[in-house]
């Protein structure tokens, strides 16, 4: 059974259709990339995901949970990763983590919380200081473990390495192959053809709202950059 599975998914904003009938599915323990330029329609496919935009038809399900029915299941199945992660810069990442699980209704040590940093790599000695002073891959890394110990199956990352260096974007296309490899199913939506290639298993070009292309990785390799840079290229000069 796919992870998520979007079918025939129309969706609008006003009067105007955002979305045209796409349809894709993710396997459990993959990266798909939805890739596309400005106005897309990635970010409504996120928001559609997340249980605040309607379908118009089509239908979209996160493994049991129907995005239109049942939206506390939903979240309860989902992790999201904005591209400006909101945490409060006054505290700390534990205080960060805290926080957010008691809000989920999780109760964590921090020993807990430190394997959780161990394993997307923030630095010890950062832990204990205010995030004002973090960088945005520090703030990604709190964010990745906030999802780890909500221990949710799916992960929706939204431009997810938007503004970070290249080592930062390095070491977070590690640790999403990480967590994929781990079983999390992780969806990403990206205008970054480079990084889409590195991480994802499967990238579904969007444009204007439909899906305009496929590709795959086989096996034991990534997918080609030259080949998406070409079809992303044209379909944009389109």
């Amino acid at each position: 059974m796919s992870a998520i599975t979007v079918k025939d998914l129309v969706v609008s904003r006003g009067e105007a259709h955002v979305l045209e009938g796409i349809s894709f599915s993710v396997q459990p323990g993959s990266v798909y990339a939805l890739l596309g330029g400005n106005g897309a329609g990635k970010s409504t496919t996120l928001l559609t995901l997340l249980g605040f935009l309607s379908p118009d038809s089509g239908t979209a399900h996160v493994l049991d949970a129907d995005v239109a029915k049942d939206v506390k299941r939903l979240r309860q199945q989902i992790a999201y990763l904005p591209e400006a992660a909101t945490l409060y810069p006054h505290l700390n990442a534990y205080e960060n983590l805290g926080y957010f699980l008691d809000l989920a209704g999780k109760k964590t040590s921090q020993a807990d919380l430190d394997v959780a940093l161990d394993e997307v790599g923030l630095q010890s000695e950062a832990r204990a200081r205010h995030m004002d002073n973090y960088s945005k891959g520090m703030r990604q890394k709190v964010a990745i473990a906030l999802a780890i110990l909500r221990e949710t199956p799916v992960l929706l990352l939204d431009e997810p390495t938007s503004g970070l260096d290249p080592v930062a974007i390095d070491e977070f296309n590690v640790l999403v192959r990480k967590l994929a490899g781990q079983g999390k199913t992780i969806l990403m939506v990206t205008h970054d053809v480079y990084g889409a290639c590195q991480v994802a298993d499967h990238i579904g070009l969007l444009r204007h709202g439909k899906l305009v292309g496929n590709f795959e990785a086989e096996s034991g390799h990534r997918i080609e950059t030259d080949k998406v840079h070409a079809a992303f290229a044209e379909r944009a000069a389109a």
